[in-house]
């Protein structure tokens, strides 16, 4: 089940998930961004759609059930929110509740390769 289209995907809801936590989450770093919802919506939020929905279109195309598409771009937000808040905010990833939330995510994704 492992294709060129999956890797895609995978790439591309990455970088959409890099895209929609800078959208909303800026405001938290940068006094810059506290008060420009719009401007971090437009500059951050417009590339991020459209990369979520070729991400999407990726997915279906390797998988053909959105659910799967869906699993696989949730599990993954668990992969670039604890790294990016830990990197920004210095908030710990380490704790016993995102750990866990994160290995759950993972063993989503696993389900969703191994259980056709």
């Amino acid at each position: 089940m492992l294709n060129s289209s999956i890797i895609i995907g995978v790439c591309l809801a990455i970088c959409g998930h890099v895209l929609a936590w800078y959208t909303h989450n800026l405001q938290f770093v940068y006094p810059f961004w506290e008060n420009r919802p719009i401007l971090s919506n437009i500059i951050f939020g417009i590339p991020c759609g459209f990369v979520y929905w070729y991400a999407s279109r990726y997915f279906m195309e390797a998988t053909g059930e959105l659910w799967t598409t869906r699993f696989i771009s949730f599990s993954l937000s668990y992969l670039t929110f604890p790294l990016m808040t830990w990197y920004y905010l210095n908030e710990s990833m380490f704790t016993a509740k995102t750990l866990l939330c994160t290995i759950l995510a993972f063993m989503i994704i696993f389900v969703q390769f191994v259980y056709r």
